[in-house]
Formats: C-alpha cells, sequence, structure tokens
C-alpha cells in the first residue's frame, strides 16, 4: 500500500464541511520517545515460565525479542509519516475533544462512511483501507463506489480526549452520530466497525436510524434478550461460553477494576506491550502459532507506541466499565432488531465466533452475508482487501435506493 497519495486540502474540506473541527497533528517530541525507549531498556526481566509457549500469556522469549527490536531498530517518524498522509481534526463534541481522520472521497457524491475501532486498536488499525475506500478508481475499481472516511478515535482512546467518566458503546453512538450529524453536517451516512466498533455501529442502526441508514460489521457482540431457540444455536451458545472462558481475565478486570490495572500499566510499556500484543495473536489468524505471519514487529509496537504515548491505557478500558453500566450485550429487552440495512463479513478466525445465521437475522435487517477466506479478529489489518471489496460490494446494492 502506498501512502504517497496527496491529501485533500483543508480548505476544500471546510467548504463543503463549514463546522468542520480544528486540524490536528499528532507528533510526540524526541525526548517523550527516548524516554519509552529508557524504560523499556532498563526493564528488569524476572522469572517467568518460559516452557509454556503462549498458554500463560504473552511468551517471555518473544517479548524479549521484541523489546530488543524496539530499542534498537524500531523507528517511530517511518509511522508518524504513515499518519500525516492524511488530515486529522479535532472537534469539541459534547464537551470532549474527539479526533477524526477525514478523507473525501472522489466524484460527485461519496457515500460519508463512519468506521469505529475497538479494543486494543486505534485509527491506525484503517490506514490501509482509507485510501482504496475513498478513492477506489486509483485501485482499478469504480468512482461510484467512493466514500467520504470519517474515522475517529473513540473518547479516551488515542488522540481524542478522555470522557468524564466511563462511556459504553451506546453512549459512544450518540457522540459519533452528533459529530457526523450537528459538526460534519451529514443527514444520512452509513456505519462499519469491528470489535467495539461494531457494538458502537449496532447501536448507531438501532438508536439513529434517522440518519444512520446501513450498517457493515465484522462481528457480532450484541445479543437477543430471550437466547438462543434452536438446537443449532443452542450448540452455538455452548461453545461460546466454553471458548471464552481463557478470555474473560482481562474483560472482568476492564469491566470491573480499570483504575487498579492502570497504575502498573502507566508505569510499564513493557506491561502495555505484554497486555496488548497477546491480544493480536489470540485474536488473528495467524499460521503455525506465528504472529509475525500476519504482524511485523513494527506493526505491533507502532499500535504499542500508541497507547503509550497518550497515556490512554486507562481510559480506553473505561468502554468496558461503561457497557456494564449500560446494560451489557443485549440488543433490546423487547426484542426489537436493526432494521436498517446490514451487512456481516464473516471471518473464520474471528475471537467472538459468529452464531447461526437465523440468531443473526433475528437482531439485525441481514441483506449481506459473507463467509470470508481468510482473517480473523483485526479485519482491516489482517485483510484489507476482503473488508474493502466486501464494503463496496454492499454499498453498491444500496446506493440508488438507500443514498
Amino acid at each position: 500500500m502506498s501512502y504517497a497519495t496527496p491529501k485533500s486540502s483543508v480548505s476544500d474540506l471546510r467548504g463543503s464541511h463549514p463546522n468542520l473541527g480544528t486540524p490536528y497533528r499528532f507528533a510526540p517530541t524526541q525526548d517523550d520517545l527516548n524516554r519509552v525507549i529508557k524504560r523499556v531498556s532498563e526493564y528488569v526481566w524476572h522469572e517467568m515460565p518460559d516452557d509454556g509457549g503462549w498458554d500463560y500469556g504473552t511468551n517471555l522469549n518473544y517479548l524479549q525479542e521484541l523489546c530488543q527490536y524496539w530499542v534498537h531498530e524500531f523507528n517511530w517518524w517511518d509511522h508518524q509519516a504513515k499518519l500525516d498522509q492524511f488530515n486529522h481534526f479535532q472537534s469539541h463534541v459534547d464537551g470532549i475533544d474527539t479526533h477524526y481522520l477525514f478523507e473525501k472521497g472522489s466524484g460527485p457524491n461519496p457515500t460519508p462512511l463512519l468506521i469505529s475501532h475497538g479494543w486494543p486498536g486505534s485509527v491506525c488499525e484503517f490506514l490501509k483501507i482509507i485510501e482504496p475506500l475513498a478513492h477506489p478508481e486509483r485501485f482499478g475499481g469504480s468512482v461510484d463506489d467512493a466514500f467520504d472516511v470519517i474515522a475517529p478515535s473513540l473518547p479516551g482512546f488515542g488522540f481524542s480526549a478522555r470522557p468524564p467518566r466511563p462511556m459504553g458503546p451506546r453512549a459512544m453512538a450518540r457522540h459519533l452520530n452528533t459529530l457526523m450529524t450537528e459538526h460534519l453536517g451529514y443527514t444520512s451516512y452509513m456505519a462499519q466497525g469491528g470489535d467495539w466498533g461494531g457494538a458502537i455501529s449496532s447501536w448507531l442502526g438501532f438508536d439513529h436510524a434517522k440518519y444512520c441508514k446501513a450498517l457493515h460489521i465484522n462481528i457480532l457482540t450484541m445479543r437477543h434478550a430471550l437466547g438462543p431457540q434452536t438446537p443449532e444455536e443452542h450448540r452455538w451458545a455452548e461453545q461460546f461460553d466454553r471458548d471464552q472462558q481463557i478470555e474473560d481475565g482481562y474483560r472482568t478486570v476492564q469491566a470491573t477494576r480499570p483504575q487498579t490495572l492502570s497504575y502498573a500499566m502507566n508505569d510499564s510499556p513493557v506491561g502495555i506491550a505484554a497486555w496488548l500484543i497477546e491480544k493480536f495473536r489470540s485474536w488473528s489468524d495467524i499460521r503455525d502459532g506465528d504472529i509475525e505471519s500476519v504482524y511485523s514487529k513494527d506493526d505491533l509496537i507502532f499500535h504499542v507506541m500508541i497507547y503509550i504515548l497518550t497515556r490512554t491505557f486507562n481510559t480506553a478500558s473505561w468502554i468496558y466499565y461503561g457497557r456494564r453500566e449500560e446494560g451489557g450485550r443485549i440488543l433490546s429487552i423487547d426484542d426489537k432488531r436493526v432494521e436498517v440495512p446490514t451487512a456481516c463479513s464473516v471471518f473464520p478466525a474471528e475471537m467472538l465466533a459468529w452464531p447461526p445465521r437465523t440468531y443473526v437475522d433475528r437482531l439485525y435487517n441481514v441483506t449481506q452475508w459473507t463467509e470470508m477466506p481468510r482473517g480473523g479478529h483485526f479485519a482491516a489489518l489482517e485483510a484489507p482487501d476482503l473488508l474493502v471489496e466486501d464494503l463496496q460490494k454492499f454499498h453498491s446494492t444500496l446506493k440508488t435506493t438507500v443514498f
């Protein structure tokens, strides 16, 4: 993927979006970077079992190898250049300075597309898909499939300020709908998301269907109030619960005592790396147990550095606490569903295994269902070509009837 294409001019964007926020650029100082490297280099490696592979958590040998690379070879400024290829803005939305990338699409009538990340991700997950979505003609596609791409940093994550207290995905959906309608002036848009972005997009389609006209999700986070109904659905639910037992530790801590965890994490770049990288490995479609079959060391450290440099490990974890306060995964106690057209991209290594189609159809008005040949939880990073293609396919079925 090339990052050499010039970005849209701010004046052009402001001409069509007069309430556009303030131009924003994140750039750490060299002193900031040096402090991180110093902490990594001085980390005291204590006795840990290294004969269990990754069964106990992040593998000792791999993390030591990664940290050696981090100290001696990783160059933040290579990644800064990737960030700087796009326009960044910050708008004061409901009292929170909210960051977003904004790439104006090609052609006379691009469809607005709001793409939302999750945890342990950031908007940096989307750097490979923004240009193909906004300018498909540069990649052999049709300009008719172009999107205005808006990729916000969720409140408390990365380049956005923290909310005054934990927000769950439903509150974040309301927040991002305000960004799209009151600040950017859109009267209709499409939403896409994985991880927490899938939950946020679902609430956008459920609560804000006046504006959010279609959804594309690559995860199923929502649940029925009545639970599974068919034998196949019951088998899925039982297997899902067994599979998630090994994942529930981090989720429970972040949903109940995120502040306690944060003291140790904010003091240790190596600790943050261990906490996040284990998820990238266990949730992705890796080969032969090798995390670097999908991600390079540079990829991993870049994503970890976003959390470290913005000091948002704590507030990014708040969304788990917020969802618990909002009532958990249940979409509607009245068993209502999302009625806007919904596309589901089913990646085979998704950590939250998809239920049978019958279950999903009771939650969403599913008009496109794609079972992918490869990829896992971080679809925009793992299989950007498949995700873009599926979004464009979905959009082509809607553009004459919905947008």
